[in-house]
């Protein structure tokens, strides 16, 4: 049994500071971000990180929704741990109440909190040293269901596989060859809600025989704390007894002891892969360490730099860090991310399939407003090579200026998509840059629109932008036509100039896109 109070102790008092700790706290299972706006789903014994949390009531809302679910303790930093009305929900509610430092990153903590996890896991629990290794626990498993089996990550990779392999069909051939479901089977098995079931976190899935020959298969979804950590797929002849289903699913806790051990291995990795990946953006990295090491595929990918709004300093990581989860959520797999300056860079392969930019772009646009802000904010630089990844980084970040600047109306942008908007901001840096707009009359227009506010610029832009149709420029400006055809006679009076001429309107319209888009 892991408490909250050997928890608090071995992370220590630099970070963590216990305000109140009931004798009769719950074991604790597992680490949970309280994402903002979303529903707060729980397991007993879960720590409940409000990363996201506004106010004194938003804090006290949360530490009781997560006492009446049975977590073991909610975590705040300062000042809203300590306001009393917090403090008396947690009394009140009968649940741990625990002061996270103000200076400390709520991604580190994630991790840190999960690897005390496990090591306060391992010294606490006698397991059979001969089930140590996922394979012959594979095997066991294996022997209980009568059945050859695999054991895979969420990402739908397999980590182990028994024996008796030969006894099954050419989708777990295939599977067992490029250690994950090739694409093709995981479409179909997606088209019949497998992995929604297992998101809901049903105790065991049956899947019957398919037209082109896969067997049936047994699912079992491994969790720990309400989060899903992998599962387990059994080959079997047809339907599975009762006994024979639930023994199988007797043996998904030990699993997701030794999937938790080495995630807190892979999350080690993780740090130094987010480490490496800063240099590949930065382009200080050699493409194929970064390709072996981040395990990126050899096809064309993409850099995806993410903006998260609402939050400001360490509450705007714990929003990131929150929008991570949830993306890789909708795409089924996390993809490889790291932050930079307060932004979040993801690299995603150009394609339409699984973990793909086009799935991760949708996901992305599927996300709502948070409580303080607006939606998230992205773009994609050009794809290319692994080599090519910083080039791809500095257009991701280009296209988001636009975004910022809402020169775009969109969202979720690619760079090589914005290519107008991108043609005329550049021109327009760069004749602004020249002082373009201070050459000609275009300046006595501006000095009148200031004093009179006749809207002369706006006008004459409109005008140039819609040649020979004086009812698409009306429209733009909101005015009747009549009115346009009036404003550029009271215009062409003020200030000379020769409409007729093509030199003369391109110039004027060069002045004006340096004052409208620079």
């Amino acid at each position: 049994m892991v408490s909250v109070r050997s928890v608090v102790d071995r992370v220590g008092p630099t970070l963590l500071h216990a305000l109140q700790v009931p004798e009769d706290s719950p074991a604790v299972a597992d680490v949970v971000i309280a994402e903002p706006g979303g529903t707060l789903t729980l397991s007993a014994g879960d720590l409940v990180l409000g990363v996201a949390t506004t106010g004194p009531e938003d804090a006290a809302e949360l530490v009781k929704q997560s006492a009446a679910q049975g977590a073991a303790a909610v975590l705040l930093k300062p000042p809203l741990a300590a306001k009393p009305a917090v403090k008396r929900a947690a009394k009140a509610s009968g649940i741990a109440l625990i002061q996270v430092h103000a200076a400390t990153s709520w991604a580190q903590l994630v991790w840190l909190l999960r690897t005390v996890l496990d090591a306060l896991a391992d010294e606490s629990e006698d397991l059979d040293p001969g089930s140590g290794d996922l394979f012959r626990l594979a095997d066991a498993v294996a022997s209980v269901v009568d059945a050859p089996v695999t054991i895979e990550d969420t990402n739908s990779r397999v980590l182990a596989y028994s024996a008796r392999q030969d006894l099954t069909d050419p989708a777990r051939v295939a599977t067992i060859m490029g250690r994950r479901i090739p694409d093709d089977v995981l479409a179909r098995f997606r088209s019949r809600g497998v992995f929604r079931e297992l998101s809901r976190g049903r105790q065991t899935i049956f899947v019957p025989a398919q037209r082109d020959g896969t067997l049936p298969r047994l699912i079992v979804p491994i969790r720990m704390g309400g989060e899903l950590l992998g599962s387990m797929w059994a080959v079997v002849a047809g339907p599975v007894s009762d006994e024979r289903a639930a023994a199988f699913a007797d043996a998904a806790p030990v699993v997701a002891l030794h999937l938790l051990r080495r995630r807190a291995h892979t999350d080690a990795q993780r740090r130094a892969s987010a480490e490496l990946l800063r240099a590949v953006l930065e382009g200080n990295a050699n493409p194929r360490k970064a390709m072996a090491e981040l395990d990126l595929s050899d096809e064309p990918h993409r850099v995806v730099v993410i903006e998260v709004t609402g939050g400001d300093g360490r509450d705007a990581e714990g929003l990131r860090l929150a929008l991570l989860e949830r993306i890789s959520q909708g795409i089924g797999s996390r993809p490889v991310a790291t932050e930079l300056g307060g932004l979040l860079y993801a690299v995603v392969p150009d394609r339409p399939g699984p973990g793909g930019w086009a799935e991760l772009r949708q996901a992305l646009a599927a996300q709502p407003a948070s409580r303080r802000g607006g939606a998230p904010r992205a773009a994609a630089g050009s794809p290319g090579g692994i080599g090519d990844l910083s080039a791809s980084r500095a257009q991701a970040d280009e296209a988001l200026g636009l975004l910022r600047a809402e020169i775009l109306t969109e969202r979720v942008i690619a760079f090589d998509e914005a290519w107008t908007a991108l043609t005329l901001h550049r021109g327009a840096t760069a004749a602004s840059a020249a002082r373009v707009a201070e050459l000609g009359p275009l300046r006595t227009l501006r000095a009148h629109d200031e004093t009179g506010k006749a809207g002369y610029v706006e006008t004459l832009y409109e005008w140039l932008r819609h040649p020979g149709d004086p009812r698409a420029a009306a429209r733009e400006l909101r005015i009747h036509p009549n009115t346009l055809r009036y404003r550029m006679r009271k215009l062409l009076e003020l200030v000379p100039l020769d409409l007729d001429d093509p030199d003369v309107r391109l110039a004027l319209l060069t002045q004006l896109v340096a004052l409208r888009w620079s």
